[in-house]
């Protein structure tokens, strides 16, 4: 058990910022490094975001610029104070586990299905993303009858008849799908109007496996063309890549189950309830498996929680705490920086490589050898490192480097 009760002599210098003296000058270098990192991650992010959610030229001139800065802020925060708190404070706290990542998210996306589906469930950008990823055909409020559908149908069939079209791939391959949408069974309370069940299912893998590829390529330009000119072969990774196909597969297999589910329990039940998107996100959940993202399921899984509890505030079922969301969030922000200083074992690699990042990889030369007493094996995956020290600024003797000693 680790002997978090014990004391060491040592100052912040010694054990955190070990690559300068100086708490202000770590600080600034903290910021300066986790900034960058920040822009680099939301800048693509929210271009891509704007451009999928065709935002109008007002957006890009006023908005889009301030929504990156306000985002990067928060991240470089995140890594910034820590390093000023930790020479202020000195102090840390415990580290708990993650749960299984597959099942959560499946429970996860079980309840955001449930809700996106009841009137008033979701609102904001968590119900215009979901919108956008299964459909609006999926809503049960649907603002026109079936019968205005079905007019709207036959007109843009017949328009798109009126057009004279060029023999080529594009118009082949159109071809083809019109032929399989125009054939096959469609339930009476199914309210994909233009298509039968199966190619409602296959249209909506097709359209979300070509958004999560493209987004996955676009989130690899960057590093991509830093090597342009000395490993010009590394362009290839940029469209063939694993990646790219496996978040493309995550989304798509998600909206093709979710949907498939769907229309199935449709045909079983004969009716549209909304409790089919318990069973039918459940399922979708099991996506997870081409893209296991413990960022991603922990996210979701949060904001759920914040939804549900808001709820239930409105409903007057729980009390209102003020700031409630924030004071979760710092606490387990706390939880895994503490991981990372005192048992970087227990952090998956992927975030241990994002606080490295973040940080321009200062977060690995902190003394942990130091911290050993404490019993949490915190220089457990550092044995070899051993910082270089200015022995006028420790109260300690500084141990000297092997090459030195």
């Amino acid at each position: 058990m680790a002997a978090l009760s014990k004391s060491i002599p040592h100052n912040c210098y010694e054990i955190g910022h070990t690559w300068h003296p100086s708490c202000r000058v770590s600080f600034l270098q903290i910021t300066g490094g986790a900034l960058e990192e920040s822009l680099k991650i939301y800048a693509p992010l929210y271009l891509i975001a704007a451009i999928l959610r065709k935002r109008k030229l007002d957006y890009y001139l006023h908005k889009l610029l301030p929504e990156i800065l306000q985002s990067a802020s928060f991240l470089t925060a995140n890594g910034a104070l820590y390093m000023a708190f930790f020479c202020i404070l000195r102090r840390g706290l415990l580290t708990i586990y993650m749960a299984n990542l597959v099942l959560l998210f499946c429970i996860t996306a079980a309840m955001y299905m449930f809700f996106f589906r009841c009137k008033d469930g979701l609102k904001g950008f968590t119900f215009s993303a979901l919108r956008f990823i299964v459909g609006k055909e999926e809503i049960p409020t649907h603002s026109f009858s079936p019968e205005a559908a079905y007019a709207k149908v036959e007109q843009k069939r017949e328009q798109h008849e009126e057009k004279p079209r060029r023999v080529n791939m594009i118009g082949l391959v159109r071809k083809f799908v019109d032929s399989i949408c125009k054939h096959g069974p469609r339930h009476r309370c199914c309210k994909h109007y233009e298509d039968n069940c199966i190619s409602y299912c296959i249209k909506g893998f097709i359209r979300m496996f070509s958004v999560g590829y493209l987004i996955q390529c676009c989130l690899r330009i960057p590093s991509a063309f830093r090597h342009l000119f000395t490993q010009p072969s590394r362009l290839l990774s940029l469209f063939y890549n694993k990646e790219n196909f496996q978040l493309g597969a995550f989304l798509g297999s998600f909206v093709s189950i979710y949907k498939g589910t769907s229309c199935f329990l449709r045909w079983i039940r004969n009716l549209d309830d909304e409790l089919h998107a318990i069973i039918a996100g459940f399922l979708a959940g099991i996506s997870m498996m081409f893209y296991k993202s413990t960022t991603i399921s922990m996210y979701l899984a949060s904001k759920l929680v914040e939804t549900m509890y808001f709820k239930g505030i409105e409903a007057g079922k729980v009390p209102y705490f003020p700031h409630a969301d924030t004071i979760i969030y710092s606490i387990s922000t706390a939880i895994c920086f503490q991981a990372a200083v005192m048992e970087v074992q227990t952090l998956r690699p992927s975030y241990w490589k994002f606080l490295l990042r973040l940080t321009k990889g200062k977060f690995a030369v902190m003394n942990r050898k130091v911290l050993d007493v404490f019993g949490t094996g915190a220089s457990k995956h550092f044995q070899d490192f051993i910082p270089r020290l200015d022995p006028r600024y420790t109260t300690v003797t500084p141990e000297l480097p092997t090459e030195f000693s």
